[in-house]
């Protein structure tokens, strides 16, 4: 013990004259502050903040980025809220609500309104107050709730889609609604309202930025150029809608299932209430479609081919490039002899299903080959193959609408005899190829091949010989992997 303590004294001064000696990089620091006060520069006050925030923008460069709000007649939309509550509320005792209405006084229900619009109006103004989003390089970050806060991150190489909606009311007072289809999202996040000039620009710099453009030069990209491909006639409209056997049976059942009603219950108010459903399948099967698919246009820019439509609320929607998964050539029995056909989509990630609603089958294969590039439509459809003649014991006279065929490019297959519907997968997109048989089948020695594709929808090349289908099911998983292999990159701006 007695020996230690010299060494301890003999170590104080040295501790001492080290506290008292600056370490040189202190020293030098220091010695820049001076330097600084001396040049009018203010010193900084905390050090430590300053290198925890440049950690921070070196980490998130978005960090700066100004958060916005959204148009000021948001509110409007949002202010129905209140309204919906207390109607939901009246509708759940329809009994009571009839007797509350019946002891309603004008004085209660000025109250009543006194009480609820200014309600209502609060709510839409804090809804919008408390909504903003941001661009940074990487993402698009929505933050909403009033009570209950959400931040939502949209990566901006997850974009499968970016779409400009107008509904009637938005049109009127100059607004638009911009939608985001990402890879992996259920719905859609949106934006509502933005003004329309706004809306386009966020549009082309989300699409500038996803596609690797310098947050910089992205603002300043604007809208890609546009080239018209395809405009569908409002008369051809009409006319493809009349000659759809399904509409007029839609119709045809619309009209019995009341009458049928009323005779075997005989009432009115049965048959009513049974005639709206069927009503409302008319209507969306008919004069629905025509609304929205009203003035239909197909163009095509670099970031995919632009669909513009809609009589009332108008609709700017994207094709994505590279990611649809299937084309479907649909071709009704009353359009054969007009040579017309209806094109539609499965893109993975988006509610994008039609392409165009009618055209001419050679106008639609022009337009197919921008979405398949190589594939030959007319090539495949001479190459289809029927199954074999033994089919008909599994599925009789409708055996022969099941026809298939394969090439460099796309996997197709064909059913239906009076409806014929042809559906084309890229091989690049066949997340894998299934070869299955029922007992039935197995008797006949016949099997069904399915490719699944990545919008979670199946293709089916139906009753084939069972070693043919063996050897579609090798050759096809042949064939996925080349096309992946050699597929394009699935990027923004990036294809002519």
């Amino acid at each position: 013990m007695t020996g230690q303590e010299p060494a301890a004294a003999e170590r104080e001064p040295e501790r001492a004259a080290a506290e008292r000696e600056p370490e040189p990089a202190a020293a030098e620091q220091e010695a820049e502050a001076a330097s600084s006060a001396a040049d009018g520069v203010p010193e900084p006050r905390v050090a430590h903040a300053e290198s925890v925030a440049g950690d921070v923008a070196d980490a998130d460069p978005s960090a700066a980025v100004v958060e916005q709000r959204l148009h000021p007649v948001t509110p409007l939309r949002r202010a129905w809220a209140p309204f919906a509550i207390a109607a939901g509320w009246l509708a759940h005792d329809l009994g009571q609500a009839q007797k509350w209405f019946a002891e309603l006084t004008l004085g209660v229900v000025l109250l009543g309104l006194a009480v609820l619009i200014p309600v209502a109006g609060a709510y839409g103004f804090l809804s919008w107050w408390f909504t903003h989003f941001s661009v940074t390089s990487t993402e698009l970050r929505i933050r909403t709730g009033l009570i209950f806060r959400r931040t939502a991150h949209i990566r901006l190489d997850r974009l499968q889609a970016v779409d400009v909606t107008q509904p009637l009311f938005a049109r009127f007072l100059g607004v638009a609604k911009l939608k985001l289809d990402v890879v992996g999202a259920e719905a859609k996040d949106e934006l509502a309202f933005l003004s329309e000039k706004d809306a386009r620009a966020l549009r082309a710099e989300l699409l500038a930025r996803a596609a690797g453009i310098a947050p910089e030069s992205a603002q300043d990209a604007g809208e890609a150029p546009v080239r018209q491909l395809v405009r569908v006639e409002p008369k051809d409209l009409a006319v493809s809608l009349l000659l759809m056997a399904s509409v007029w049976g839609a119709l045809v059942v619309a009209i019995a299932a009341p009458l049928l009603t009323w005779v075997l219950s005989g009432s009115v108010w049965v048959a009513l209430a049974t005639a709206l459903p069927f009503l409302g399948g008319v209507w969306k099967s008919s004069a629905g479609r025509f609304i929205g698919e009203y003035d239909w246009t197909v163009g095509e820019s670099p970031d995919g081919l632009r669909l513009d439509h809609g009589l009332l609320d108008r609709e700017h929607e994207t094709v994505p490039p590279g990611r649809v998964q299937t084309v479907r050539i649909v071709e009704p029995l009353l359009w054969r002899r007009r040579g017309w056909v209806r094109v539609e989509l499965d893109v993975a990630g988006s509610r994008n299903s039609v392409l165009l609603p009618v055209a001419e089958r050679t106008v639609a294969q022009e337009v197919i080959g921008r979405v398949l590039p190589g594939a030959d439509v007319e090539a495949v459809a001479d190459a289809l193959r029927a199954p074999p003649r033994r089919a008909r014991w599994c599925v009789p006279l409708w055996w022969r609408g099941q026809l298939f065929a394969a090439d460099t490019h796309v996997f197709a297959a064909r059913h239906g005899l009076l409806g014929r519907t042809l559906s084309l997968v890229p091989h690049a997109k066949v997340q894998s190829v299934r070869r299955t048989q029922g007992p039935w089948q197995r008797r006949m020695n016949l099997a069904d091949v399915h490719v699944d594709t990545g919008a979670n929808k199946s293709v089916q090349a139906g009753l084939r010989d069972a070693a043919e289908a063996g050897r579609i099911v090798a050759a096809q998983a042949d064939r996925s992997r080349t096309g992946r292999h050699d597929a394009l990159p699935d990027r923004w701006l990036t294809r002519n």
